[in-house]
């Protein structure tokens, strides 16, 4: 693996652990930024073994990443419905294009599940190289849906 590209990763495993960080209390009655950004946090825990083993930083053991994976593609689908305009409210770190381009956020999530599916898939190959594109694309689809959507700073009123 190239420096860039172990740069390139480690930058993604801090970006998704800062991801949820946006300080103060969530002023909705529902909480659905909480909610949403509470799943994310699980998302970053299961992820951030598997790409531990990406990156030959941990040991791949089949039952054990197959077990992650699984637990990454059951969370998968949930922070979603958290979007809805009723989760339109500051302060956030989602940009107004999650509601206003509301297909491109669709495909995006989409592109996401997909690469979630397939990780699953290949979790008990034992095939390294294509688990670790697999993760790859998993890491991708995160980046390029927060490169999208999601602002580095809180955005308030």
């Amino acid at each position: 693996m190239t420096t860039h590209k172990k740069f390139t990763l480690a930058l993604l495993s801090i970006a998704l652990l800062t991801a949820c960080d946006r300080g103060g209390r969530d002023p909705h009655p529902q909480q659905l930024q909480s909610k949403r950004l509470a799943i994310f946090k699980q998302f970053t825990k299961a992820l951030e073994p598997m790409g531990l083993v990406a990156r030959d930083r941990r040991d791949y053991v089949k039952a054990e990443f197959a077990e992650q994976a699984r637990a990454l593609q059951s969370l998968s689908t949930q922070p979603w419905a958290y979007f809805s305009a009723e989760g339109n409210y500051r302060p956030t770190r989602a940009k107004p294009e999650v509601w206003s381009q509301p297909a491109e956020f669709k495909k995006a999530q989409d592109r996401f599940l997909t690469a979630v599916n397939n990780l699953v898939q290949t979790a008990d190959s034992g095939d390294l190289p294509a688990i670790k594109t697999s993760v790859d694309e998993v890491q991708k689809s995160c980046k390029n849906c927060h490169d999208q959507f999601r602002s580095d700073t809180v955005l308030r009123n």
